[in-house]
């Protein structure tokens, strides 16, 4: 790592509500990119911050994400994520044909069924709290259940097999130094289990997303079994765990942010500008993601990056880049709409954007529509907020009507 002082240690641990981390608004107010210390990998690693610099290390091809595989590389888990032949970490041109053969599943003429069926979904667990009655929890009746039910619904997994894998992709995101064994088992089954579905929907196809996927083509190109296995992966963790976060994270403003509430009871029909604005300012998740390693030296910040450097962004902090978006820390649901980076950026945005933005449409539309008096059951400082996993969510949401 090139030479600039000593590298700030950051256990990005902080979960306090939809605070912003403290430690990440320090390191944008620092004049250059920093370098940085995790809790696990071998090696230090620059953080870029602002909107401009997170952008360029996106789409500029001298950062390379495939450039990590192999590598013990600074991260927040004891055991990376990601798998080495995810489109994660595959770089273009490879990335970029697998991304626009697997674009052809979340076209809208795929996606509109996916909402019809996701609207199914949260009725009937919507259904299930309302004949409960209140107090309920809004966590265990509708954010952690739909988007668990969404993906494995889509991708066609029979229903006896969702608590096996919903219990695997958990163990994926745990932060505990006693969790890469079991970490890595999960990561294993579930490539494994993905791999036949697969060959399965070869044989026999259906209308669900593997099928789209598998029969996904341009010209003679196709997917071949084991991308599809480790995209299906990589779908299904990305799906689930933002989704579930970002449902919960969302509610808990509402909630607790009367004025929002009622702009979405008095004007439904803002619901998408609203939730991309919420979306834009919640801090899903801790610290950072995956890195990238620069290919050659880079001029950046102020600083020169040198080729084998390690580089962190943070769409978190670009999220928040003053030059971006005045008032940043503002929730302004008259802001003009600019694209923010909470799906990525870049060659490796997520695919499933379409998917995940019909999802949160709908567990939040149906909810507002079908319980109009929803309040918190409980004192904001008496939610309980997950500190265990890379994830910043109320982990319990007890709410009346």
């Amino acid at each position: 790592m090139a030479p600039s002082g000593e590298a700030i240690t950051c256990p990005f641990d902080f979960s306090k509500d939809l605070d912003f981390d403290p430690s990440l608004a320090a390191l944008m107010a620092r004049d250059s990119i920093t370098r940085i210390r995790l809790p696990y990998g071998d090696a230090d690693a620059w953080l870029v911050t602002g909107f401009d610099e997170v952008r360029q290390v996106t789409t500029d091809q001298r950062f390379s994400r495939a450039g990590i595989v192999g590598s013990d590389y600074p991260r927040l888990t004891p055991e990376p994520i990601v798998s080495p032949e995810s489109i994660n970490v595959i770089d273009p041109p490879h990335s970029t044909r697998l991304r626009r053969l697997a674009s052809q599943a979340f076209t809208k003429r795929h996606v509109d069924p996916m909402r019809q069926r996701i609207t199914r979904l949260a009725d009937t667990l919507l259904d299930e709290m309302a004949a409960q009655g209140p107090p309920a929890d809004l966590a265990h009746h509708l954010s952690n259940p739909l988007p668990e039910q969404t993906i494995f619904d889509v991708l066609g997994i029979v229903r006896d097999d969702w608590p096996r894998l919903g219990q695997y992709a958990h163990q994926l995101l745990v932060t505990g130094p006693d969790s890469r064994h079991s970490a890595k088992t999960a990561k294993d089954e579930l490539r494994a289990y993905f791999l036949e579905l697969v060959v399965q929907r070869r044989h026999s196809p259906g209308r669900d997303l593997v099928s789209a996927l598998v029969a996904a083509k341009e010209g003679e190109d196709a997917l071949d079994d084991q991308e599809l296995a480790v995209m299906l992966l990589t779908l299904m963790l990305s799906g689930q765990d933002t989704a579930t976060c970002e449902i919960s994270n969302i509610c808990y403003l509402l909630l607790t942010r009367p004025e929002l509430m009622e702009r979405l009871r008095n004007r439904p029909e803002t619901l998408t500008d609203v939730l991309n604005e919420l979306l834009r300012v919640i801090p899903f998740r801790k610290g950072v993601g995956i890195p990238r390693v620069a290919l050659e030296d880079v001029e950046m910040g102020g600083v020169r990056i040198r080729a084998g450097d390690f580089v962190h962004v943070s769409y978190l902090t670009a999220n928040r880049d003053p030059e971006r978006y005045p008032d940043p820390d503002v929730i302004d649901l008259d802001r003009p709409p600019v694209p923010h980076m909470t799906f990525g950026w870049g060659g490796h945005r997520c695919i499933g954007v379409p998917l995940a933005m019909a999802e949160l449409e709908v567990a939040i539309g149906r909810l507002l529509e079908r319980f109009p008096e929803l309040r918190l059951a409980v004192a904001p400082k008496e939610v309980r907020w997950d500190t265990g996993t890379i994830r910043r969510f109320p982990i319990e949401l007890p709410v009346a009507w």
